[in-house]
């Protein structure tokens, strides 16, 4: 029952949404409590959980985003995504540019969660499409692919470390594992399967880029304008390098993990490019101070879409969705790696989350782990390819990537939910033939 009130929740999700026309959020809060009273959730708790879920969300990534937000609209109104656009064309040519991006996303998705490396990301995305008068979609899921494949692959990205620790995982098998399981994925879920969305054409959001073009006098330098992008890049891989090679009392290991926070890397970030971006390239202080809050501005929807996705995935968590599906799956007959992808999945269509995912069948997982012979570095990679699987619309994600590419509902199901699916299953059967030629 619990599952089928699911399904027909997300049905009238994609109803009030495409039929009704109903906006995003208010259409996600709407059925956050429907499915929350059909679950059995109290009726004094359905607010408290929807409330929960959105500050829970939000939380988290309402200082990344805007954050992100003005980062990015700096870098754009200075010239420093064009400069970073038409660097990586002149290198790489127009028609294999996409794969500059797709590298680009690989290497920043390693020490980023998913949000903070769209957030950071997706100015230069939108410029480049822009300069090489390519699809928005061309350059953007290629880019978009390989971050979610970092995200469930590769440590020291946050996710896989997590898992490693509970699976008592070797990490530095795992990361080398998972290269040779994430190279090809990302190539077939991004560039290869972008061929399948050639007849998409969404416009790039108002607000997120601008429509000046620079002349190269006025950009500044390509070094300059990477160095300051990827500043939080650097911040939080030397905060997971120092995470894993330091006691977790000494004083750089503070340290580190204080600048490496995500909203601290990108606050740097920020005041870095006010001066990069701004003063040092002799704007005035006013000037500077209208992009950053453009740039806020123009994410406002975009965080409630992202806090009602919260609140939906909360609803099912608070409701025992979750566990429900959880305790259905642990009992089924199959191969400690296919159990583990397929938990991961089922907790992933339920819940929403990826990182939530992941942890709770990590949790349900780690005993089998102990009593078989599996490897626990498969085991954290199997976990990963399942966590992301589907891309429901009780994820974040979902929303993130449909306001910031413009797509529909059908648009997004069609390319952000078919690419995680093929993340997913790409994932596990590279882990299986892997498994097969080292046991």
């Amino acid at each position: 029952m619990p599952l089928l009130i699911l399904a027909l929740g997300i049905v009238l999700l994609f109803i009030l949404i495409v039929k009704c026309k109903l906006n995003s959020f208010l259409s996600l809060i709407v059925v956050s409590m429907v499915i929350g009273l059909a679950e059995g959730l109290p009726l004094l708790k359905v607010i408290p959980s929807i409330e929960n879920g959105v500050g829970g969300t939000l939380g988290h990534l309402a200082l990344v985003i805007s954050f992100g937000a003005m980062l990015g609209k700096l870098m754009a109104d200075s010239g420093g995504a064009q400069r970073v656009a038409t660097t990586l064309i002149d290198k790489f040519g127009r028609d294999h540019v996409k794969w500059a991006l797709c590298i680009t996303g690989f290497v920043v998705g390693i020490a980023l969660f998913y949000e903070v490396g769209l957030v950071l990301l997706i100015p230069i995305v939108f410029t480049v499409a822009k300069s090489a008068d390519l699809p928005l979609l061309e350059v953007g899921v290629p880019m978009t692919a390989a971050l979610s494949v970092t995200h469930c692959f590769l440590p020291p990205h946050p996710g896989p470390t997590a898992i490693s620790v509970l699976y008592n995982a070797d990490i530095g098998l795992t990361l080398l594992y998972g290269i040779i399981i994430a190279i090809p994925t990302v190539i077939i879920s991004g560039p290869l399967l972008y061929r399948t969305m050639t007849d998409l054409h969404p416009a790039i959001p108002e607000g997120l880029s601008t429509s000046k073009t620079f002349t190269d006098e006025e950009m500044p330098g390509f070094g300059v304008s990477l160095f300051t992008a990827l500043i939080p890049v650097f911040l939080m891989a030397f905060a997971s390098i120092t995470k894993l090679i330091c006691p977790p009392d000494s004083w750089i290991n503070v340290i580190m993990a204080f600048i490496g926070n995500p909203d601290m890397a990108l606050f740097l970030a920020v005041a870095v490019a006010i001066y990069t971006f701004g003063l040092g390239r002799g704007k005035a202080m006013p000037e500077v101070m209208k992009s950053l809050e453009q740039g806020v501005l123009a994410i406002a929807m975009i965080l409630l879409v992202v806090g009602g996705g919260g609140a939906f995935k909360q609803v099912l968590v608070d409701s025992g969705v979750g566990n429900y599906i959880a305790q259905l799956a642990e009992s089924a007959p199959f191969s400690p790696l296919i159990l583990a992808w397929f938990v991961a999945s089922v907790i992933r269509a339920a819940v929403g989350s990826a990182t939530v995912a992941g942890l709770t069948t990590a949790g349900i997982m780690a005993p089998i782990v102990a009593v078989t012979n599996v490897s626990p570095e498969l085991m954290v990679l199997a976990t990963g390819a399942g966590s992301v699987n589907f891309g429901p619309p009780n994820d974040p994600g979902f929303w993130m990537f449909k306001e910031f590419y413009g797509l529909t509902m059908k648009e997004t199901i069609r390319t952000w939910c078919v690419m995680e699916c093929v993340i997913g299953i790409c994932g596990i059967l590279g882990i299986l033939a892997l498994n097969a030629i080292i046991s």
